[in-house]
């Protein structure tokens, strides 16, 4: 049985949002567990956000499922309808194709984790609730576009 060992697992910061979106998700990171063993059909990554942090802009997945586990401390999910607050056990689902953006905020002193499992389509269109960004994955290409499609030249 291939077990992963977390302690050497690189930790992921950073993020593919342009400027001044990338600013917006700094005290994030991630361990990439699904790549650490070798899985290709689904991503597998411990979300590690720092007290104050956000996961990332309020998103919704075209083609890609999405599946949150929180392992530690708390987090706010926000969704369309509101708040919701998630503590070490809580589980939520994200199916494909559902526009109801959503991202999780630490607002606690404490770090909190979350395990997100999700779908790796070979193409993926993802739409940010709350601006005018999309990104675009075509066989591990990233493109980044307007939500008209048009290519992205900053905020507009």
């Amino acid at each position: 049985m291939p077990v992963i060992d977390i302690a050497k697992c690189p930790v992921k910061t950073g993020t593919l949002y342009p400027s001044p979106y990338a600013e917006m998700v700094a005290g994030r990171s991630s361990i990439r567990l699904g790549d650490a063993g070798g899985l290709t059909q689904f991503g597998a990554n411990l979300v590690i956000l720092q007290p104050g942090a956000m996961s990332s802009l309020r998103h919704w997945h075209h083609a890609e499922d999405e599946f949150v586990m929180v392992t530690e401390g708390e987090c706010v999910l926000v969704q369309d309808a509101g708040e919701t607050v998630m503590r070490v056990g809580d589980c939520a689902a994200f199916p494909a194709g559902n526009p109801d953006g959503h991202h999780f905020l630490n607002r606690s002193d404490s770090e909190a984790r979350f395990l997100v499992v999700g779908s790796k389509a070979p193409r993926e269109t993802c739409v940010y609730s709350d601006h005018d960004l999309m990104l675009e994955v075509d066989q591990g290409a990233v493109r980044l576009t307007y939500k008209d499609g048009t290519e992205w030249q900053g905020p507009r």
